[in-house]
């Protein structure tokens, strides 16, 4: 990590794309958990896909926040 102007930690390349490819794949994942959830008929499976929906979206804002943070 280097710092930049602002005394804030910068990320270096390596992690950024690591970082990337995480939010991708929780974007991804958000998409598919609801999609899913629409397609489920018990609503045991329905309130689950949903619950799994919105795990991957915290972990999204998580680390969009986090990315943010080292800007």
């Amino acid at each position: 990590m280097n710092m930049n102007m602002g005394g804030k930690p910068q990320l270096e390349d390596k992690n950024l794309k690591v970082i990337n490819d995480q939010l991708n794949y929780e974007s991804l994942m958000n998409k598919k958990c609801n999609l899913y959830s629409q397609y489920c008929t018990d609503p045991q499976l329905k309130s689950l896909c949903t619950e799994a929906a919105n795990t991957h979206k915290q972990n999204f804002i998580s680390l969009k926040n986090y990315l943010e943070s080292h800007e």
